[in-house]
Order: C-alpha cells, then sequence, then structure tokens
C-alpha cells in the first residue's frame, strides 16, 4: 500500500525505468553494461516505491499518551525554549527520519487544531541544530483535552524538498491521523509540556501512531 502523495512520483519513476531499460536493450550491445543499467533502474525503482510506502497498522488510540508522530531514531529529548508559537520552555522530542523509513506524518494527540502554519526556508541536513529554525518547516499545534496543547513541527531536510500539510485551524483530528507528509527524508520535533511524562530513550527506534513517547 503506497500513499496518495506518492502516486505521480511512482508513475513517473516506472516510466522512466521502462525507458531505460529498453534503450539499454536495444542500443548497449555489451551484456554486462546493460545488466548494469537495467539492474540500477530496478533498485531505483524498489527505492521510491519503498519510500512511499504506507502500511496498514493496528492503531490503538490512547488519550492519556502521546504518540511519535512518525517512524525514526530519537535523536532530541531535552528542555529548550519554544519561540515560534509558545515562547515559553517545553520539553522538545526530535525523531530523525532516513530515506527509507515511512514518511508519514500523523497526529500525536486528537483534539482541535488551533495553529498550522508553513515556512519556506533552507535545507539544512535535519540533525543540524539550527534546522528546527531555519528549514523549510510546517508547525501545527493540536489543543488536547489531557495535554492541552501539543506543538509538532515538520522539518525538511537535505533531501526534503517538499513538506504536504494536512492541518487546518479550528478542524478536529483524531490521534493517529495523517497531519502531513515529508518527501525524502528529515525530522519532526514535538513540544510538550515540561511535567510530561517522557516514556522513550535517545536513540530509540519509534513507530508513528503506535511508539507512545510521553504519557501522564
Amino acid at each position: 500500500m503506497f500513499h496518495k502523495e506518492g502516486y505521480k512520483i511512482i508513475l513517473i519513476t516506472f516510466s522512466i525505468c521502462i525507458m531505460l531499460a529498453l534503450v539499454a536493450n536495444f542500443f548497449l550491445e555489451n551484456i554486462i553494461l546493460r545488466g548494469t543499467v537495467v539492474a540500477l533502474t530496478i533498485v531505483f525503482l524498489i527505492l521510491i516505491l519503498q519510500f512511499f510506502r504506507n502500511p496498514k497498522r493496528n492503531f490503538v488510540k490512547n488519550d492519556a499518551q502521546i504518540l511519535s508522530p512518525v517512524d525514526g531514531k530519537v535523536v532530541v529529548i531535552e528542555e529548550v525554549f519554544e519561540r515560534e508559537y509558545f515562547n515559553e520552555r517545553r520539553l522538545q522530542v526530535s525523531v530523525f527520519m532516513s530515506p527509507i523509513n515511512v514518511h508519514v506524518t500523523r497526529y500525536p494527540v486528537g483534539g482541535k487544531v488551533v495553529f498550522s502554519k508553513y515556512h519556506p526556508g533552507k535545507f539544512l541536513v535535519a540533525w543540524h541544530p539550527k534546522s528546527s529554525e531555519e528549514n523549510e518547516r510546517t508547525t501545527v499545534v493540536v489543543n488536547s483535552s489531557i495535554f492541552g496543547e501539543i506543538l509538532h513541527r515538520q522539518i525538511a531536510g537535505a533531501l526534503a524538498k517538499r513538506i504536504v500539510n494536512y492541518a487546518k485551524e479550528g478542524q478536529d483530528v483524531n490521534q493517529t491521523d495523517d497531519s502531513g507528509f515529508i518527501k525524502f527524508g528529515s525530522r519532526v520535533d514535538v513540544f510538550l509540556p515540561l511535567d510530561t511524562k517522557i516514556n522513550i530513550t535517545l536513540n530509540q527506534v519509534v513507530k508513528g501512531g503506535i511508539t507512545a513517547i510521553a504519557s501522564k
């Protein structure tokens, strides 16, 4: 199963791969070179399919937990001053996604979207300390009945050239529903109240909509 954001790219990639394979078959006499070209096109197609996959998962919604919005590795757990929306200190949890991770962004909590904003910006590597404030990004805040306002921020990386954000202010959303999609690698930051209990550790691998990163 593939995410809707990948349909067009998958179709274009498939067409290009077929064309390259046909060209190699008709115009390259060297069997090794021909086989190499065909193999590389197949590998490239598999990577694109891998990136846009959207596997079915048995989500268990729990209002008393904050779920990871994405698949990846936890690279930051620290107290910071959040400048864009809260203007106060918050606990930041950041999850880095490699190109082979599922790149669907899911709502970590359910509630009402009270803030949604896109910021154009740079394409620093996603683990760069300034990427959270200088890279292309989207910021979404959901007001949860249990935790209050929870902010999650999609951040483009060096390879990510487009962030898709589905959140609209005033919209009621459910935990684990699609919040957006980041094309070709990046990270997501989540900003939590200081009294939130963190349930994960640095370098832990988490799954979007499955792993509880925090609780009351």
